[in-house]
Parts: C-alpha cells; structure tokens; sequence
C-alpha cells in the first residue's frame, strides 16, 4: 500500500508541476514578461518544484535526510541516468558555447555545496549563502543571454518567441491559465505529502534509513520530468538543450532547493552521505565535463556506461 501511495504521490506531483509550470509561464507573458527571462526563472523555478516541496514536507515530516538524499540523489541521476537513456536513442553532440559556460557554473555550484556540506548542518546561514549565489548566477546568464541577443546577427537567433518558451500556448485564455495554476498550488503539497509519508514508511518497515531513500525511490522519481525533457530533446536533435536541462536542474537543485529548505529547518548531512554519495555526486559531474568542456559526443556506447553506472551506484546505496 504504501508503494501505491508513493505511486499516486509522485504522479501527482508531476502532474501538478506541470500545470504550475503552464499557468506560470502563460501568466507571465500575458502580464508581458519577455519570454527569455521565464526561460530563465519560472520555467527553472517550476520544474524544480517537487523537489523542492518534497524537501519541505521532509523537514516537516522529521525526515531531514530524505531532502538532502534527494538532490545528491537527483544530481548523480540527472547525469548518469538523464544523459545516458537518451544517448541510446541518439547521439547527442555538444554545439553551443554557452553551454561550457553553464557547465563551469555548476561545478562551482558543486564546490560550494560540497564545502558548506562538509561545515557540518545545513542551516539559515548556509541557505542564505546558498541562495545568493544562486542569484549571481541568474544575473549572469540574463545578462549573458540579452548581450548574446543584442549582439547576434542573425535574426533567427536574436529572437524568442513564445512558441520557444516550455509550456507557452499563445491561444491560452485566462480562466485555464488561472485553472493550471490553482491545480499546480494545490495538487504540489498533496503529492509532496503522499510521497514522503509513504517513502517514510517503506524505509522504516525495511529498516532501510530516510536518506537511502531519498537517494534511490525519491530522487529517480524527481528526475524524471528531466529525463523526458531530455529524451524529446535528443529524438529533435537539439543537444544542448539536453545539456542545458541537466546542468540547470543540478544548479537549482543544490543552490535552490537546499537553500530554501535551509530556510525551513536544519538539515544534517549524513555520515554516509560524506562518505560516498557526494563523491559520486561530483564524480559524475566532473564525468559530464569530459563531454562538455572536449566537446565529445555522447555515443551509443558512452549512454550504455552511463546507464550501467547509475544502476551500479544504486546497487552500492542499497
């Protein structure tokens, strides 16, 4: 029972992060938000948000660990796992230079993170430090985009629809923008609290503790809105935006959602979180790099030991 509740949870959450994400973006290009800053905020922002109301209701729920399993486990899944299932469908090529740039900021995402861990808890100050350095990298990349549109040549290039933007629907009126939104705001917390409830329970009935969880049911789950971001990516050929989907999500899951839930209560970091989860939180990123930064593509055979990886990591946690 307690499987099919953390069934029903997790598509509720997905569901539910879906509509936000709809009704936000439609909202803010009806009220005449340019459609590049919500690709860069409301977009980001929303499709991080099961995680981050899944680290919420943990810290509520007394189960700390499970939040900060689940973006160390979210991490390690969106490069292993995310970049190697669509690289069994395609190859996937690494064009944009922007995307090296994005890159470096998630490893320095990644060090800051990494350091802050090993100070010992996660509280307001860590948060707030957190946090603001998720705002200098939003800064960064808006200006970096507006110089890049301005200084663009080809019309093609220096324009964003809003046919460009996820989840845009130019024909949307306002009632079902205001409906996507109201069903976001409401079926979030309810798929948070059904999901953690029951990971909760099948951790304690297989004495099994909150963070392994958080690192395996909870993470894999939370990964998958970027897995199908990223396998529609790859069957269109558009590559970076692949590359750009995991390293923005890995950015805002350890500067966003741990910042905020910091922000909420303290978060421990387990024994066995410093021991191995986190070196292979940064291992993979660092792996990730060896595509980016070369520019070398990601081949059948790199998606098959990328896969192979994340399914031996998930042996080793457990």
């Amino acid at each position: 029972m307690d499987f099919l509740t953390a069934a029903v949870g997790l598509v509720v959450l997905l569901l539910a992060g879906d509509a936000l994400v709809r009704g936000a973006v439609n909202l803010s290009l009806r009220l005449g938000v340019p459609a590049l800053i919500v690709s860069l905020t409301i977009v980001a922002f929303g499709t991080s948000a099961p995680e981050l109301l899944i680290s919420i209701s943990a810290i509520h729920e007394g189960v700390p660990g499970l939040a900060l399993g689940n973006v160390v486990g979210s991490n390690t899944a969106n490069v292993l796992l995310v970049m190697g299932i669509p690289a069994l469908i395609t190859t996937l090529h690494v064009v944009d230079n922007s995307t090296r740039a994005s890159y470096l900021q998630m490893i320095a995402a990644t060090a800051l993170f990494t350091a802050l861990a090993f100070i010992g808890p996660f509280g307001r100050v860590s948060g707030l430090i957190l946090l603001a350095a998720l705002g200098l990298m939003l800064v960064h990349a808006a200006r970096a985009a507006r110089s890049h549109r301005a200084d663009a040549a080809d019309a093609a290039l220096c324009t964003m629809d809003e046919d460009d933007v996820e989840g845009a629907d130019p024909h949307m009126g306002w009632p079902k923008i205001i409906a996507f939104l109201v069903a976001g705001l409401i079926g979030l917390p309810i798929g948070a609290e059904l999901l953690v409830n029951a990971a909760t329970h099948i951790a304690q009935s297989f004495g099994v503790s909150d963070t392994v969880i958080g690192l395996t049911l909870v993470a894999l789950g939370t990964s998958l809105p970027e897995l199908a971001t990223t396998v529609m990516a790859a069957l269109r050929r558009q590559a970076d935006v692949a590359f750009g989907n995991v390293i923005g999500s890995n950015m805002f899951n350890l500067l966003g959602i741990i910042g905020v839930a910091s922000l909420v209560g303290p978060i421990p970091v387990a024994p066995e979180i410093m021991q191995f989860d986190i070196w292979v939180m940064i291992a993979s990123s660092l792996l990730l790099g060896l595509f980016v930064l070369r520019r070398k593509s990601i081949t059948l055979i790199w998606g098959l030991a990328l896969t192979a990886l994340y399914v031996l990591y998930i042996v080793m946690v457990f």
